[in-house]
């Protein structure tokens, strides 16, 4: 994406999208308010220390943007930003239905002045529709997008999905891809467009498999917590163990007798294989057509076994056992993974401002020709100021004291 430019003025719930064209080679120009915007003070803060430059939030989210300041709220703000289209591929905003609009500066507006320009929208719930001014803080796209009823344990209310602002995450990225298609729309007819993304959509989507439940048996799917549901039993997939949790789960047949036989033996090894879980022959165990009372004492022997190991332990006899078992990583196992680190997946970035360089989640996937790269830390408040105002619109430095003066920049 080296040739394109996109205009970001999202605030949290956009961020990524930014991002994502930044990681992919673009110039990306973070267009804030006068003062910052208030992702700014969202935590947490390097060395849990609050202050708008040094929340880990705006680190994660806004690597490899310039950063620029300006409110589009008054008349030299909007013409500024009106100077700044003529050369954007992509404008990226999460205000209100209507906002840019309002201010004259909607998408009809602005592709008059650069008929190429690709306009992406992220916002609750779309711009149409009869919920499309609706507030939505992350916790209401899960819910409303059926994400949150299938999240938690059976019996027990919905949960959220992790914290915020995780509905808006994948709206972010599902932004980038809609932009992306735009783009190879553009490359096929010179024409931009204006790319609606709804945050209750994205989570909807997401749930495809379960819609099919519903349609052909009348069947709503609920919560399985550390479950799975295979017809009338419950096959568990979450096991405690010594130091944390794996996933494992029975399978019919073939498909499992293996590995199920390996946990026997090992099991037996140590003396915590009854004669009964001994004499199974596990290749006519069918998950499907079995009891949830035949399945439960095979259960509670496994589970009690997986208790006395450690995840690693227990992660080595599976590669070498051919069982189909895995650790339940921690944010501090992800971080040390040795798949991880003989990827390059970790990206160290210098934060001079802060005397330290700080590792960064890389690239996601690999591309031979276009690699994914962060080519600088997220940009300090109107840092890019001098870049964008001075040497490319040719503003003098008078004009930008006034400006700044008028609360413009």
């Amino acid at each position: 994406m080296a040739p394109y430019r996109a205009l970001d003025l999202t605030d949290d719930k956009g961020l990524l999208c930014g991002k994502i064209f930044a990681d992919l080679g673009a110039d990306v120009i973070k267009v804030e308010r006068p003062g910052g915007d208030p992702a700014r003070n969202i935590g947490p803060f390097y060395h849990d220390s609050p202050d708008p430059e040094k929340s880990l939030f705006w680190f994660a989210h806004n690597t490899g943007k310039r950063g620029i300041t300006l409110n589009i709220e008054t008349c030299d703000g909007q013409a500024l930003l009106k100077r700044l289209v003529k050369s954007a591929d992509f404008l990226v905003e999460s205000f209100p239905p209507g906002y840019m609009e309002g201010l004259g500066l909607g998408y009809q507006v602005l592709s008059e002045l650069n008929p190429r320009l690709i306009m992406t929208s992220i916002t609750p719930f779309g711009q149409t529709g009869p919920y499309a001014h609706w507030k939505g803080p992350d916790i209401v796209p899960w819910a409303m997008g059926c994400y949150m009823w299938m999240t938690g344990e059976p019996g027990r209310a919905p949960l959220r999905i992790s914290h915020p602002p995780q509905a808006y995450l994948h709206a972010s990225a599902m932004a980038a891809v809609g932009s992306l298609m735009a783009l190879h729309y553009r490359a096929r007819t010179g024409e931009g467009q204006h790319v609606d993304v709804s945050a209750q959509q994205c989570p909807t989507w997401m749930l495809t498999h379960t819609y099919a439940y519903w349609d052909l048996m009348k069947v709503n799917l609920g919560r399985q917590g550390g479950w799975r549901q295979f017809g009338p039993i419950h096959l568990r997939t979450l096991w405690p163990c010594k130091d944390g949790h794996i996933t494992f789960m029975f399978s019919g047949g073939l498909i499992g007798a293996k590995g199920q036989r390996r946990v026997v033996e090992l099991m037996d090894r140590e003396g915590m294989a009854p004669d009964w879980l001994k004499e199974i022959e596990w290749e006519q165990v069918d998950a499907l057509s079995a009891t949830q009372e035949s399945l439960e004492p095979i259960t509670e022997a496994f589970g009690e076994f997986f208790k006395t190991k450690t995840k690693a332990w227990l992660l080595k006899e599976a590669v070498a056992g051919g069982i189909m078992l895995a650790p339940v990583n921690t944010v501090k196992d992800v971080t040390e993974d040795p798949q991880l680190r003989d990827r390059d997946y970790w990206a160290e970035v210098e934060h001079p401002e802060l005397g330290a360089t700080l590792a960064y989640p890389g690239d996601p996937c690999k591309l031979t020709e276009t690699p994914w790269q962060i080519k600088r830390r997220a940009p300090l408040v109107g840092e890019h100021n001098g870049d964008i105002y001075e040497k490319e619109l040719e503003l003098s430095k008078e004009e930008l004291v006034a400006l700044k003066g008028a609360g413009v920049i």
